[in-house]
């Protein structure tokens, strides 16, 4: 039986995983924090659960992309080394699988049913859509189809509960340009994207007034981020 001690106990030892950048040891802390919670996570909780995985996913994509790159150049020349990259690549890909499997059974057990209001179901479902989106920019074929409906499917429910939090929430604003990206990148649907990001960009600054101290910076951040990427987008399409 887990006990408020052992989640207490948890919390601290990820607080100090993070500041030793111990990802992986952040993860397993947070994890049995979740499992020993007998309520729903408070805001720091969330974002130190956020942060460990983000960082240990975060890592693996990184090294595929650069796997990958390798995998095409030795592929162009014919190389004789590439099936150890090809190998190579399919173990970091197990490794990715693996974490994404851990986060999305925690968020469907234990955090999407018992979350409290608004911003805690939209931090969840946009958590649950962007590890299927990770899943889908590395997998190929059924399996790939099969993890982007899901990100879309959660992107899709999260963004009707984020209809309940301000236009310039962080979390609404950090949803929009997940879900834009998800549609550009992984479903090469580029309008939508760009009318997505648009919109959340829009909805935002008619409202900037409104926006507290706490979250000034956080959310004008996004901002900056999806107008940058509007920006890109538009560009991209114009050359074409």
């Amino acid at each position: 039986m887990h006990t408020q001690g052992d989640q207490a106990e948890n919390v601290y030892m990820a607080k100090l995983a993070e500041q030793a950048e111990r990802y992986d040891e952040m993860v397993t802390f947070m994890k049995n924090a979740t499992t020993a919670a007998t309520d729903d996570l408070s805001l720091e909780e969330r974002n130190l659960l956020s942060v460990a995985y983000k960082n240990v996913v975060g890592a693996r994509r990184a090294s595929l992309r650069i796997i990958g790159s390798i995998e095409t150049k030795e592929r162009e020349r014919n190389g004789a080394n590439l099936q150890q990259v090809v190998n190579y690549k399919a173990k970091v890909e197990t490794e990715l699988d693996q974490i994404c499997a851990d986060i999305l059974e925690l968020l469907d057990k234990h955090l999407i049913g018992n979350a409290k209001g608004a911003e805690a179901s939209v931090f969840y479902l946009k958590m649950k859509a962007d590890y299927y989106r990770y899943l889908a920019e590395f997998a190929k074929d059924d399996v790939k189809k099969k993890n982007a409906e899901m990100a879309s499917a959660a992107y899709r429910e999260a963004t009707e509960v984020a209809v309940g939090l301000a236009p310039t929430h962080p979390i609404r604003l950090g949803l929009a340009l997940n879900f834009s990206v998800f549609l550009y990148e992984v479903q090469g649907e580029t309008t939508p994207a760009c009318e997505l990001a648009k919109e959340a960009f829009d909805n935002a600054i008619a409202e900037l007034d409104t926006l507290d101290e706490e979250s000034y910076k956080d959310s004008t951040l996004i901002m900056q981020l999806l107008r940058d990427n509007l920006t890109l987008w538009t560009s991209d399409e114009q050359e074409q």
